[in-house]
């Protein structure tokens, strides 16, 4: 095995868009999402997060979010 796959892939979703509201996660423009990318492992997704969120800080209305879709690919007891 190589160094970039001894370690389990715990893949991240990085996305983020305008909502139309604050009070719930509904979006104005679906065709306007921004998907940033899909990540590794949580460090990873966690920085882009953190790059897109500071970019927007004077939108309050606009909202990026981390996606755990490993979680969502390999369901498991809860």
């Amino acid at each position: 095995m190589t160094a970039t796959t001894d370690k389990k892939q715990l893949l991240h979703l990085v996305f983020g868009g305008e909502l139309s509201s604050l009070e719930e996660v509904q979006f104005k423009d679906l065709a306007a999402l921004d998907i940033v990318g899909i990540y590794p492992d949580y460090a990873t997704a966690l920085t882009a997060w953190r790059s897109k969120a500071q970019q927007t800080v004077d939108n309050a209305q606009m909202r990026y979010f981390i996606v755990h879709m490993h979680r969502l690919l390999e369901p498991g007891p809860k």
